[in-house]
């Protein structure tokens, strides 16, 4: 049966089998069907959407066009945490070290940043020598040692997700829930972890805009992972407004650093209290939420997870003195404070524009080959609703020249204003059970 048929089906508003989408992700990935063809094809899921069955066929046809890798001769349950990202998102630099250092094994690939919100990788990259590229044999055997390896994704995983999203972002289907629950649980079942622990953030420096959207997301892939015979966990967080402090390289994992030694902002600190429960009960530690959180903390305070951080760094050989000498990161020659110029409550309202400085500053990319500058980026010194004096400093940014420095400031200077009243909160965390 002609690849027409199946476009025609969908067009249409009509339900494909399972036959029918592994069809289709086997002639896309083989050369088989044409760009042309599959363009027709994600716009009619785009207008008409998927059904639960639908997704997961087209997730596991997708995760299983390349290798699954095997983490089966690693003792334990093995945990991934994936977050759909956001402005200051440094929560798995965080998250992972602690997790492990409470004895679950985190066996995580994760990915660049694009446009506005960062990536894990690029953090970890501002390690001097660190390595986020090791074979699966490395992979696997640091996870046994350590307990924790962070990687990038291998060419050989899921190949079609590649393809598909090379794809939808030249044909103005990125924003499909369909699509992009199935491309990041391909990468996330592939990658072969035992549990999957999602943080789905929602605001303006999210991808997903509102909660609604940021919670059928989450359900789709909860329902995908459990099909799929994965134990599953969400956590929906508020990106109203940046993480933290820190947005860019250098300066998140210095702040993620700071946490891990017991002075994470408060908001990180609220994150953590919701997330590392999930993370914990998930890889079998213990069933108690509560439990879970006192053996976080623990291990923050013992400081076997800033022990296991720099476990992680010797392992991927990358430079662990960072830990102590926060001057060994890439350096900005430029440093520009920015100034209130009136006194109120600082109001945050646009993150993405926040996050957009540090692009402008060299720190963000458009395609995931472009090199950016590591060291460049923004440290807010006030936070949403905070008290403001004329003649406070806001923020500092940290560029390579005082013309970036000053296209930077202007640009946050358009994402915040400051307010004769005090603005409302807007932090949201919980965990979604379903």
């Amino acid at each position: 049966m002609s690849f027409i048929h199946t476009i025609e089906k969908k067009r249409d508003g009509g339900k494909l089998t399972g036959k029918e989408i592994r069809d289709f992700i086997t002639g896309y990935v083989s050369g088989g069907i044409p760009d042309y063809q599959v363009s027709a094809l994600l716009m009619a899921v785009y207008l008409n959407g998927c059904d639960n069955e639908e997704i997961f066929e087209l997730t596991m046809a997708m995760a299983e066009s390349g290798d699954i890798m095997d983490l089966k001769s690693i003792p334990g349950i093995k945990v991934d945490k994936h977050s759909t990202g956001g402005v200051g998102d440094k929560v798995t630099l965080i998250a992972a070290p602690v997790a492990a250092a409470c004895g679950v094994p985190v066996a995580k690939m994760s990915g660049r940043g694009l446009g506005f919100t960062g990536g894990t990788l690029d953090k970890l990259e501002a390690i001097p020598g660190f390595s986020v590229s090791l074979t699966e044999d490395e992979f696997i055997s640091q996870v046994k040692n350590t307990g924790l390896a962070i990687i990038g994704q291998t060419k050989t995983l899921a190949p079609a997700d590649k393809l598909l999203y090379a794809l939808r972002d030249v044909t103005g289907t990125v924003e499909s829930i369909p699509l992009i629950a199935s491309s990041i649980m391909s990468k996330k079942i592939a990658a072969g972890s035992d549990a999957i622990v999602l943080e789905v953030t929602h605001g303006t420096g999210a991808f997903m805009k509102d909660e609604e959207k940021a919670c059928a997301l989450a359900k789709i892939m909860l329902d995908i992972g459990r099909r799929a015979g994965l134990k599953m966990k969400a956590v929906i967080t508020d990106m109203n407004e940046p993480l933290g402090h820190a947005i860019g390289n250098s300066i998140e994992v210095i702040e993620a650093i700071e946490a891990l030694k017991g002075n994470a902002p408060p908001d990180v600190y609220e994150v953590m209290e919701v997330i590392l429960p999930e993370i914990i009960t998930a890889g079998g530690v213990t069933d108690s939420r509560e439990k879970a959180w006192e053996l976080a903390c623990e291990a923050v305070s013992s400081g076997k997870a800033l022990e296991s951080f720099r476990n992680m760094i010797e392992a991927q050989h990358g430079d662990p003195d960072v830990i102590d000498d926060y001057s060994l990161f890439p350096q900005s020659p430029v440093k520009l404070e920015v100034y209130a110029v009136r006194s109120g409550y600082l109001c945050v309202s646009d993150c993405a524009g926040i996050g957009e400085c540090v692009k402008l500053l060299g720190g963000g990319r458009v395609t995931k080959e472009q090199k950016i500058d590591l060291s460049v980026g923004l440290e807010m010194k006030i936070k949403h609703s905070g008290r403001v004096m004329k003649g406070d400093c806001l923020a500092e940014i940290y560029a390579r020249s005082d013309h970036e420095a000053e296209s930077a400031k202007n640009r946050f200077l358009e994402s915040v204003n400051i307010a004769d009243d005090e603005p409302a909160g807007n932090r949201l965390i919980y965990s979604l059970d379903d």
